[in-house]
């Protein structure tokens, strides 16, 4: 269902009066003219900001750090250097050199239960998990660029609300006043009508303002300017939401994921220190009595009677079993917040659509109806009044549920991943 249809180019708009083109707009859908200034989309908005992110240095380190640590986890154990002296000093036959004992050693602890394997899983799967994270937070910030992209546009429409009201006011104010001056209408009637016209003025300051402000706020996000232009065709252009597709692994199921390997690899390495690493030490003992050489050899291996690492398995265990509960309960909570956001779109969409095509019009007409017959004397100023600002509370309806239509289609972007072709990260393989 099409809301914005554009019933003519940009060159009949400039031709056309003001009023005429306003009407157009917030009735028919026509495409407004902007200033000359470079076009801004929304994909440039992203790419921008994403490309400004002051994070992304953060998170280069986080990735460099896990790969160090990686790197780390792949080491085997150092070995180990000893000297023993023996018989150095003591009492009777042991009181002298010549009885000393010296003994030199090479020792080293190999590993086994696949430790170093699981060290290095574990290593890897925490490097998934930094670019999971930086992958979400920066669709986070798409998300944040999106609202104010909306902002922005829902800004320079009411903009033109503002200034629609104003044109009227003026309108207005000529009339009285000629009547005022042939006395067909009171004095009152004119300082009613000027009144109304420096309201209909603040109100369009107000809102300029408020556009210049949305505008800066939208720039900020990659600290540049605000000299360029909004295309409100993408503002009144909205469609309904397609069909539900097949679920995807949106990012933050793919983060949850990668928790869950995590998870795994932590199972893996609490079971791999379960078996005890033996240690083997081979050395040449001199004999200070009579200069002989001898070889040793021996081992040690950790007798398991306390620690068995039963606990530590366990634990590794219930974070695995909590992080597959997390991605179940995500999948739910998910396809919930989807249908929710698509049925408000619907509604959005059909709402926007009635007021463009039933509302704005009739309200338009009572305006020129009244106005005909306030120039016949038939009805009064407050009439022409209550008319204008009926169909401007109209408009200004219109684009208060398309502020609100763009900002849940911001949501069901950052949960669907939209943009997660911009916010993906590279490989996760370690170097």
């Amino acid at each position: 269902m099409s809301i914005f249809r554009p019933s003519c180019a940009l060159a009949r708009l400039l031709a056309a009066p003001l009023l005429a083109a306003l009407a157009l707009a917030f009735g028919a859908g026509a495409a407004l003219a902007q200033a000359p200034a470079p076009s801004l989309t929304l994909t440039d908005a992203v790419t921008r900001a994403l490309a400004a992110d002051p994070s992304t240095a953060a998170a280069e380190a986080r990735v460099e750090a896990a790969r160090a640590a990686a790197r780390q986890a792949g080491l085997r154990p150092n070995p180990s250097l000893g000297v023993e002296l023996e018989n150095f000093a003591g009492s009777g036959a042991y009181s002298v050199l010549d009885r000393t004992e010296a003994t030199v050693s090479y020792q080293q602890t190999f590993e086994r239960g696949g430790k170093r394997t699981a060290r290095t899983a574990v290593a890897a799967a925490e490097i998934e998990l930094v670019h999971r994270r930086q992958e979400v937070r920066r669709l986070d910030l798409i998300k944040e660029v999106q609202v104010a992209y909306a902002e922005a546009l829902a800004a320079e429409a009411d903009l033109l609300i503002a200034e629609a009201r104003l044109i009227a006011a003026h309108r207005s104010q000529s009339d009285i006043s000629r009547r005022v001056r042939s006395a067909r209408d009171p004095l009152f009637a004119g300082a009613r009508a000027e009144t109304l016209t420096a309201q209909a003025e603040i109100a369009r300051d107000q809102a300029r303002e408020t556009a210049r402000n949305a505008r800066a706020a939208l720039a900020a996000f990659w600290g540049g300017g605000s000299e360029f232009a909004l295309d409100l065709e993408t503002f009144f252009f909205r469609t309904a939401p397609a069909a539900p597709a097949a679920p995807a692994e949106t990012a933050d199921l793919a983060l949850l994921a990668a928790t869950r390997d995590a998870a795994l690899a932590r199972v893996e390495l609490e079971r791999a220190r379960q078996v005890a690493d033996p240690t083997l030490r081979a050395g040449v003992r001199y004999f200070g009595q009579g200069s002989d050489v001898a070889l040793v050899v021996g081992g040690t291996i950790p007798l398991q009677r306390y620690d068995t690492n039963k606990a530590g398995v366990e634990r590794a265990l219930a974070e695995r079993n909590a992080a597959e509960a997390d991605i179940a309960a995500a999948r739910v909570l998910q396809a919930r917040e989807v249908a929710r956001l698509r049925a408000k779109l619907a509604a959005s969409a059909a709402e926007s659509e009635r007021i463009r095509a039933e509302v704005i019009p009739s309200a338009i007409k009572t305006v020129e109806l009244v106005r005909a017959g306030f120039n016949r004397g038939g009805f009064q100023y407050i009439d022409v009044t209550e008319a204008e600002r009926a169909l401007a509370d109209a408009r200004a309806r219109r684009v208060a549920v398309l502020r609100q239509h763009h900002t849940d289609q911001a949501a069901l972007d950052r949960l669907t991943g939209r943009f997660a072709h911009l916010a993906s990260t590279p490989s996760a393989e370690p170097r």
